[in-house]
């Protein structure tokens, strides 16, 4: 049997109850899956003190063009060229054996935080992790699974399409469709922790025992919805091609939160498969 390994990548600054909860989530995952017989690998970002800083200290050498430098074309040299940065290879090497990815954060600003992003910035090079030919739905991870697992300061009801903080799978789209699909990635809903600080701590072990019950049967899980590639027509933008669009103008939803016709975002589109 091929072996099953999942990357856990971590962000944890400093012990106060979001980040010692994600922490705890991690645990987690590690007990479950590596009792299910997965080889479980962890990035610790701060513990590795990973630059979140895109710079020309990413790539070992002269850059081609220093005088209009352009990071993603010259990572890409350097990645062609094996000239990168120790930091950003050692973790292209683990994200490229991996089965499984699971992005374990505590919510800053709508989105992850600045170490997280660095790592995304830095490590998901274009040539090594997309390209114009293979991306989305034809993307080089379209083999591997990932999903964010992350807390929140404030309550599910403020997340909700009537609440302050708008809609959670419009704010889940850029980090899910953006990032992770447009690698290739096939994207599992998100695991959320609503509202660390506002809960009881009876109610937080209630929300670990669902996690633990949802990795018990993760590798079975299908991925959230995305239009394929084939739906679009290079050669007018990637716009909908119009039989796509066609087949869907008389349905009350668009396709996805962000390709949605004009019409009603799908519900739960970037939350929970199949909805």
């Amino acid at each position: 049997m091929k072996q099953k390994i999942c990357r856990i990548c971590l962000n944890i600054f400093h012990i106060n109850l979001s980040c010692s909860f994600n922490a705890a989530a991690k645990e987690v995952a590690v007990e479950i899956l590596s009792a299910q017989g997965w080889t479980v690998e962890v990035s610790e970002l701060y513990a590795l003190k990973f630059e979140a800083t895109v710079t020309t200290q990413d790539i070992i050498g002269e850059v081609k063009n220093a005088d209009h430098f352009r990071y993603a074309e010259e990572t890409k040299l350097a990645w062609e060229a094996g000239k990168l940065s120790d930091d950003i290879t050692g973790e292209q090497r683990e994200l490229t054996e991996a089965n499984l990815i699971i992005i374990q954060f505590p919510m800053y600003w709508f989105t992850v935080p600045a170490i997280m992003k660095g790592w995304m910035d830095r490590v998901l090079t274009l040539g090594y992790a997309y390209s114009q030919e293979k991306r989305c739905s034809q993307g080089i991870f379209k083999e591997t699974k990932a999903m964010l697992s992350f807390t929140t300061g404030s309550h599910e009801s403020m997340f909700s399409a009537n609440g302050i903080n708008g809609d959670i799978n419009v704010t889940l789209w850029p980090l899910q469709n953006g990032i992770l699909h447009y690698c290739g990635f096939q994207v599992l809903g998100p695991q959320i922790f609503w509202a660390l600080s506002h809960i009881p701590t009876e109610a937080r072990g209630t929300m670990l025992e669902g996690w633990r019950k949802r990795l018990q049967v993760v590798e079975a899980e299908q991925p959230l919805y995305f239009a394929p590639m084939d739906c679009f027509d290079r050669e007018k933008g990637f716009q909908l091609k119009p039989e796509v669009s066609e087949k869907h103008a008389a349905k009350e939803f668009g396709l996805t939160v962000g390709t949605h016709l004009g019409k009603l975002l799908p519900l739960n589109n970037q939350i929970k498969a199949g909805v």
